[in-house]
């Protein structure tokens, strides 16, 4: 929920096909930082996250320029949490006639930017 006199704005990407652990690791770095140093920290980052991650943070700076009229320049990443989604199961064929459970994650993931503090 938004803070007193800071409007929120958020953007949800949701069924991605990773493993919410493996996001979190990358939208820990990037939380309560400011929208331009987490574009950075994204774009040299080496994980396959990191690209379904900067489009989600592109996508709430666009929705909080265009919907509540904020600045991209001052906005800071207030929220980014990955919640975990529903799970595909696939069977592998193994030896003597047995089946093996793979599990494929799916994860929704969540980011909140707000307009920070002028200096």
């Amino acid at each position: 929920m938004a803070t007193d006199t800071k409007k929120e704005v958020k953007a949800i990407a949701r069924y991605i096909r990773m493993s919410p652990f493996k996001v979190r690791r990358v939208l820990d770095q990037i939380r309560g930082r400011s929208y331009r140093d987490a574009l950075i920290i994204l774009e040299f980052m080496p994980y396959r996250s990191c690209d379904t991650v900067l489009k989600l943070v592109r996508s709430a700076a666009a929705n909080a320029e265009h919907n509540a009229g904020l600045d991209r320049a001052s906005l800071v990443i207030t929220q980014a949490y990955a919640d975990q989604g529903p799970v595909l199961k696939r069977f592998q064929p193994r030896a003597q006639g047995r089946a093996y459970q793979i599990r494929k994650p799916t994860c929704h993931i969540t980011v909140a930017v707000a307009a920070g503090d002028e200096e």
